[in-house]
């Protein structure tokens, strides 16, 4: 009995496998969750916090580890709070100003809601 698994989604790679809790493409060395998947398949995808916690448009977030900002020697401090967020697609999931430093472009897995 063949199981169906989906093709990779960096290469597009029919020779993946499950691993646990993962996707894995052999090929390009790709992993991803399952939960992707049923991202993929028409519902509408969450964007959480690094607490699993749903964002959403609006939402006041706190980071949660200093993040060096690409083209400067500073860093956004831990516990800095980011009002009226914006989620997009992509892999930095979050638009936002952040006082002090302008518009800016976070990862979710870096923010908790407050």
């Amino acid at each position: 009995m063949k199981v169906d698994y989906p093709n990779c989604p960096k290469c597009n790679s029919e020779n993946t496998y499950e691993d646990v809790n993962l996707f894995v493409c052999p090929d390009c060395g790709h992993e991803w969750a399952l939960e992707l998947e049923v991202a993929d398949t028409g519902e509408e995808s969450l964007i959480k916090d690094a607490h699993g916690m749903v964002l959403q448009d609006g939402d006041t977030v706190a980071i949660i580890k200093d993040l060096k900002v690409k083209g400067t020697s500073s860093a956004v401090k831990i516990g800095t709070k980011v009002k009226n967020i914006r989620l997009v697609d992509g892999d930095h999931d979050i638009d936002c100003k952040i006082d002090g430093f302008g518009a800016m472009k976070l990862k979710s897995e870096f923010v908790k809601k407050v």
